[in-house]
């Protein structure tokens, strides 16, 4: 059963996907793009629900906009809307009362009107200014009732429309930051290598001629996985790790402890700078699925070394 109600949903889908007039999407577009004050989006039922979503979207995203009940609209909030605006209209019959009977309100403000429907012959398609039509087969309930095909080409529609916007606007990621600062995105396009880096004494180094046994100390008491090769200038030659010492000593046996740094070091280690997102530090880390790191240098001009990102530390902030 799952299994049939999965292909038909698709195949519903895709009549939404093959019928879409991309030229009136394109017009609707254009006027959210240049609506001078808020673009306010209602609804009633499950269609209101979506336009909540919707609008949230666009807020996200760097568009000004909003939702509103129809029902509170007609008893005082009406009065939030200007001339400016752009008022969307979301119903799959277009023949929903609460927003018909806002209409003539809306239209008394100046204000222009979008009804988003499936039905082109609709009273609120013939009410308003502008008409996006959503192309619509059936719903997915077995009596073509209960609202889901319906709702998933709004939401469709919407998230389009949104990216959108946020392309035409060039919406940066530091904006998109902005307006997140909680939670796991917020963490991902605000928080740098430089918040959560080791410093100082904290990072793990030794010099090119330094002979392995004498290293030992600092790979074990900094314990993080990795001693950083640096010269007198603490320009990084290279990285020695964990990893290279088992190879090492697979490879030279008990010798590999007179031999010195600048030989066992990977002299071709990867490295980041303290102003990228801590973020940038973990995808380089798994860059290469066959090779991951889990410690990464940081550097700044001259390839000088100001300290050392931990796969562990990025995972522990939250990202």
């Amino acid at each position: 059963m799952l299994k049939e109600l999965f292909t038909t949903e698709r195949e519903y889908l895709n009549f939404f996907f093959d019928q879409i007039d991309f030229g009136a999407t394109e017009t609707i577009l254009q006027l959210m793009y240049n609506c001078k004050g808020m673009m306010i989006f209602t609804g009633i039922g499950k269609s209101g629900l979506v336009a909540k979503k919707i609008a949230l979207t666009m807020t996200s995203t760097g568009s000004r906009a909003f939702y509103i009940s129809p029902i509170d609209a007609l008893h005082g909030d009406l009065g939030i809307v200007s001339s400016d605006d752009l008022v969307i209209m979301l119903s799959k019959s277009g023949e929903s009362d609460e927003l018909l009977s806002l209409v003539p309100f809306i239209k008394l403000k100046g204000v222009e009107l979008i009804a988003v429907v499936s039905n082109a012959s609709s009273r609120l398609a013939k009410a308003c200014e502008h008409v996006l039509v959503l192309p619509h087969e059936k719903e997915l309930c077995p009596y073509d009732m209960a609202p889901t095909i319906s709702t998933v080409t709004q939401m469709i529609m919407g998230d389009v429309l949104a990216i959108a916007l946020m392309r035409l606007k060039k919406f940066s990621l530091e904006s998109y930051a902005l307006n997140h600062p909680s939670g796991r995105i917020g963490k991902r396009i605000t928080v740098k290598v430089k918040d959560i880096m080791l410093t100082g004494n904290q990072v793990p180094t030794c010099q090119p001629h330094a002979k392995l046994v004498d290293t030992l100390v600092e790979l074990s008491n900094k314990r993080c996985g990795c001693v950083l090769v640096v010269n007198k200038e603490h320009s990084l030659k290279g990285i020695f790790t964990d990893g290279d010492l088992r190879r090492a000593l697979i490879t030279h046996g008990p010798k590999v402890l007179d031999l010195p740094m600048e030989q066992l070091m990977t002299p071709s280690a990867r490295w980041i700078t303290p102003c990228k997102l801590a973020w940038d530090a973990m995808k380089l880390m798994e860059a290469n699925p066959n090779s991951p790191i889990t410690t990464l240098p940081v550097l700044e001009d001259n390839n000088k070394v100001t300290g050392l990102i931990k796969m562990h530390d990025i995972i522990q902030s939250g990202i």
